[in-house]
């Protein structure tokens, strides 16, 4: 498949998962949270609201500030209890330091979404490539996989231009 077929099924995908964002209610963050055994706070909430509206992963100064009425270290106890339960993804490897984005596991102990990102290295965003599937790691005897985290670095569609 050559790159501007690929290009229009991630805008495809991308468009399909921002709508789904977009729709996250009180009500929908207080589903979710429960669905991950998480007890539903008003910091979790809002923390789940921030998460959801945004398009891009966000790292924990970029929440903070884009929450502004809870301070970091709540922020963090937050992402950390999501990270556990698996509400959230970690995404490792952009510039400044771990992102986050809402994972749409249906289970609070182990993570069935997991795809790869793509890390621009002109605009400096990280963004997610839903739809696409990992590759597949033979690991060697002994080694016991935890976690993928699979990043993509080169320059995305908009900064190409």
């Amino acid at each position: 498949m050559n790159n501007f077929a690929n290009f229009l099924i991630f805008s495809r995908n991308y468009s399909i998962f921002a709508d789904k964002k977009r729709k996250m209610d009180e009500t929908n963050c207080v589903r979710l949270l429960e669905e991950h055994d998480i007890k539903p706070t008003a910091n979790r909430i809002v923390v789940v609201k921030a998460l959801a509206s945004s398009m891009l992963p966000q790292s924990l100064a970029e929440l903070e500030h884009r929450i502004g009425t809870i301070d970091k270290s709540n922020v963090f106890r937050a992402l950390t209890l999501f990270r556990e339960h698996h509400l959230v993804h970690t995404i490792e490897g952009s510039s400044d330091g771990t992102k986050y984005e809402l994972c749409h596991s249906h289970s609070h102990d182990h993570d069935d979404d997991q795809h790869p990102h793509f890390f621009c290295e002109v605009c400096q965003q990280t963004y997610c490539l839903e739809g696409v599937s990992l590759p597949e790691i033979n690991l060697p005897q002994g080694f016991k996989l935890h976690s993928k985290n699979y990043m993509l670095k080169g320059i995305c569609p908009h900064c190409a231009k």
